[in-house]
């Protein structure tokens, strides 16, 4: 849930490490700092706040070739210089993502030993081992390898050592983590976007890899530093990916690129009312466990009801942080699913591990190839969303919306419902044309609002209420529309705004029954339906172009998505970086 970015090469570093810390600032924006190498002396340079207050700290003409930088999302100890990375002591200077579990017992055994901490992070437990252990062994890399064995927990490190002036070392241990190779340098970094100004080839680092890169080569080594050979990648998009083009926020350009996710999601594993070879074959599976966290759990709920909809399948949906804990009752005939955005999400990984090592079969839903989920699990499908920046997840998860309804479909064996997924990319642009700011303005003085639906629409209720709070900070609470009743409606009180969904006919009349409850108590209604309606209970109405029910959630959400943006904006809130909150969450 940090940022890690390091160069050695040609260029000058500062640039190229702080124009890769913006591009990783969706990952921690509490605090930023770097450590770089100048007359042969590492200098360290550290701020609280984002990017921009540690850039107006430095001199980007700095002739220093070698960097590491961090931005902080701060999990030990308080946003505060001190305890920003990088950290230093003695010989080591280092930045780390992750956690160290077992920090405390470290800390104090080297207190013992008279070595002084400056912070209250876990981290700088890190470089002291370092130093104290380096003093014994006199090489570095079993230095690291001698630290690895202490440490315990999920990680990623960038080090420099005072007495390497070449060479920039990288560790993983569950936090991700790359190695960028260019002409003119090398690089590390906790994501794809950091590097793509400069390079789209990259090598993912392995749990306990080692790797030791200059400014004209590169090695890695395993656990028992043996030197080990490793695959090149090729990132397939572009930076323009990751860049505004104009938008003033990633939110609102994220949203506005759905209509293309849509199709390039659609596309990759349908042709010709017919899927591809990229859709496997799961008719073996007579039970299914969706497990995920926030947004992508919201998204197992959706397809919750259209797997027993449609495909007749007993599915259950669970958090990712309780599965991996609790008693799970699965057969051979049942495939476990974790949907995760960035494919690095530290519970779903877990969960997904203990599904494994019960002998349950795995399909993985991810955004990011080659990430760990997608790497682990036994079956993996891709959505098409692209790079997504902004912290609330919006075009992944209608992405992800349209692949686990294809996944019905293929398990349903109703392939003629494929033909319900054609023209929707014209009803996405319909959707997006139209403009939500009335709504927000029902909204964004309020202190409480409260999300009704029933079936799926409950579900989408679910995503609709994560996203206003997270973008705009107003308590938000979703429920079974049925359910207001039983105590909730309470809480109702003048003007409290209360956003309806009703996107099933076989259920309106229960829905507006729900809603004429809370109109009686003076609730301030906003009605979100594909039906006619010609009642007087609510007071604004958002028509959604009629679709079938199996696709129907792709829609819905894009009013919900666009309404939150609304309010933030009206609110002033940091949009694309909601205040606590990070986009990929790599510690429990």
């Amino acid at each position: 849930m940090c940022g890690i970015v390091g160069y050695v090469g040609k260029k000058k570093a500062l640039p190229i490490v702080l124009n890769g810390l913006k591009f990783l600032e969706y990952r921690g924006y509490d605090s930023a700092g770097v450590a770089y190498l100048l007359d042969n002396k590492v200098n360290i340079t550290k701020e609280v706040g984002r990017i921009s207050s540690l850039e107006k700290l430095i001199d980007l003409d700095t002739p220093s070739y070698m960097a590491i930088g961090h931005t902080r999302w701060a999990t030990h100890g308080e946003p505060s210089v001190s305890n920003s990375h990088p950290h230093q002591v003695g010989r080591f200077t280092v930045v780390h993502n992750g956690i160290i579990e077992n920090y405390l017992e470290i800390k104090e055994d080297l207190k013992k030993k008279g070595v002084k901490f400056l912070s209250t992070t876990d981290t700088e437990v890190i470089p002291a081992l370092l130093d104290y252990y380096y003093k014994e062994e006199k090489d570095i890399l079993k230095t690291i390898k001698k630290v690895l064995e202490k440490l315990e927990g999920s990680f990623a490190l960038g080090i420099i050592c005072d007495d390497d002036k070449e060479n920039i070392y990288a560790v993983r241990r569950g936090s991700p983590l790359i190695i960028a190779l260019s002409n003119d340098g090398m690089f590390i970094a906790s994501d794809v976007p950091a590097i793509l100004n400069y390079t789209n080839k990259y090598i993912l680092l392995e749990k306990d890899e080692i790797a030791k890169i200059n400014n004209n080569s590169y090695q890695v080594f395993d656990f028992n530093l043996k030197d080990i050979k490793k695959e090149i990648n090729t990132f397939e998009g572009s930076c323009d990916d990751a860049m505004l083009n104009g938008y003033p926020h990633y939110m609102l350009k994220e949203i506005h690129e759905e209509e293309k996710v849509f199709l390039d999601t659609f596309n990759y594993y349908v042709n010709n009312d017919s899927f591809k070879e990229t859709m496997p074959d799961f008719k073996k599976y007579k039970n299914i466990h969706i497990v995920a966290c926030g947004s992508a759990y919201y998204v197992g709920c959706i397809a919750k009801s259209l797997l027993e909809e449609y495909a007749m399948i007993p599915t259950c949906v669970e958090v990712a942080s309780e599965y991996r804990y609790k008693k799970n009752f699965y057969n051979q005939d049942t495939l476990v699913i974790v949907i995760s955005q960035s494919g690095e999400t530290a519970d779903s990984l877990e969960a997904l591990r203990k599904a494994k090592k019960d002998g349950i079969d795995t399909l993985a839903i991810v955004n990011v190839v080659l990430s760990s989920i997608a790497r682990e699990a036994k079956y993996t499908l891709y959505v098409k969303a692209g790079p997504e920046i902004a912290v609330a997840t919006t075009k992944a998860f209608l992405a992800q919306t349209t692949l686990m309804a294809l996944l019905t479909v293929k398990l349903s064996r109703k392939y003629e419902l494929l033909k319900e997924f054609k023209g929707l990319e014209r009803k996405i642009k319909e959707l997006l044309s139209k403009d939500y700011l009335e709504y927000a303005k029902a909204i964004y003085k309020c202190n409480d609002t409260f999300f009704i639906g029933r079936l799926i629409d409950y579900a989408l209720c679910l995503e609709g209420s994560l996203k206003l709070k997270e973008t705009s900070y107003i308590n938000s609470v979703a429920f079974q529309a049925g359910e207001l009743k039983h105590g909730t409606i309470s809480l109702i009180t003048k003007g409290t705004p209360v956003i309806g969904i009703c996107t099933n006919k076989d259920i309106v009349s229960k829905t507006i029954s729900n809603l004429k409850e809370v109109k009686a108590r003076g609730a301030y209604i906003i009605y979100i339906t594909n039906e006619e309606c010609h009642d007087d209970f609510y007071d604004q109405l958002i028509l959604l172009p009629k679709a079938h029910n199996l696709v129907m959630p792709i829609l819905s959400v894009i009013p919900l998505q666009l309404i939150s943006y609304e309010v933030a904006k009206l609110r002033n809130c940091d949009i694309d970086k909601p205040r606590n909150l990070a986009k990929s969450v790599t510690v429990e």
